[in-house]
């Protein structure tokens, strides 16, 4: 995906939406939207983009030297220190709709400003719920030599292409010497008690599908996390069978290099995870590559 080309003048969506927004306490989420933020020294940021105008697909950048495949599918990347951060958006299509089964995959310092290459701390991937709203927890990054404070991410719509860019935290000192900080990246950042909470929406330039539900505001229960573990009353039954001509089945574990059939084809899993409904092979590409 490349850059799109800055928008030129008149009034679009994204314009009306900025209005709207304009009196809207920074602490405040309406209807699902993301308030708006404001910098240390009173700027309003701009919202992030909801109005999927072709001019406001999210921007691609670099994807650095520290990203690994094969990060643990969770929701939560508490693994050390610093001060806690709750990142929650969506998923849109250009055509505004809602994308389910999206994969995010999220890679960050620690609080120190390192990368752990051996391991996977501050590393985790997850998918989109069906309403295409994610949550992730984690702390604000520590910052790295000659860059900014941001977080890196990877996002793949069902059998897509995949975007890498990364995201900004408003009112940092060196966003304005660094030379890949992009202000169109910056999420909506307030500070609650002693943690922060962003919002960020991503919209991709694919077409999306209707929400099978109500899309759930920031606050509101969501469906469980892709990290978590069926509860008992999910789990497999004597009674459940596998997919329909295939052996992959939903509550299973499996493990990188597991061979499944579905539908007559056959996968061979790419990240090791536990099966959920929804996550069938064609469905999660990056999960599953036909052989």
């Amino acid at each position: 995906m490349t850059r799109e080309e800055k928008p030129g003048p008149g009034i679009t969506r994204k314009g009306l939406l900025q209005a709207a927004l304009i009196a809207v306490p920074a602490a405040t989420v309406l209807g699902g939207l993301p308030a708006l933020a404001r910098t240390p020294n009173g700027q309003t940021l701009e919202p992030t983009p909801l109005n999927c105008d072709p001019d406001d697909l999210t921007h691609d950048q670099i994807e650095g030297p520290y990203f690994k495949p094969g990060s643990p599918l969770r929701t939560s990347m508490l693994d050390g220190p610093g001060t806690r951060l709750t990142i929650t958006g969506y998923v849109y299509g250009i055509n505004c709709q809602p994308i389910a089964g999206a994969l995010l995959d999220f890679w960050q310092a620690d609080n120190g400003g390192n990368y752990d290459n051996v391991g996977n701390k501050f590393r985790g991937h997850q998918l989109s719920d069906p309403s295409g709203a994610y949550t992730l927890t984690t702390i604000v990054p520590g910052l790295y030599p000659g860059r900014t404070r941001h977080i890196h991410v990877k996002v793949q719509a069902p059998n897509q292409p995949i975007l890498t860019t990364q995201l900004y935290f408003p009112g940092e000192p060196r966003n304005s010497t660094d030379t890949i900080y992009d202000p169109a990246l910056l999420m909506n950042v307030t500070t609650v008690g002693s943690e922060r909470r962003a919002t960020f929406d991503f919209v991709l330039n694919v077409a999306g599908s209707p929400p099978s539900s109500p899309s759930p505001s920031p606050s509101s229960p969501r469906s469980p996390a892709p990290s978590q573990s069926p509860t008992p009353s999910q789990s497999p039954t004597p009674s459940q069978s596998p997919a329909p001509g295939g052996t992959w089945a939903a509550y299973t574990n499996y493990a990188v290099g597991a061979r499944v059939t579905y539908a007559g084809l056959a996968y061979v899993c790419q990240i090791g995870h536990m099966s959920l409904p929804g996550w069938e092979p064609p469905n999660t590409p990056a999960l599953w590559v036909r052989v």
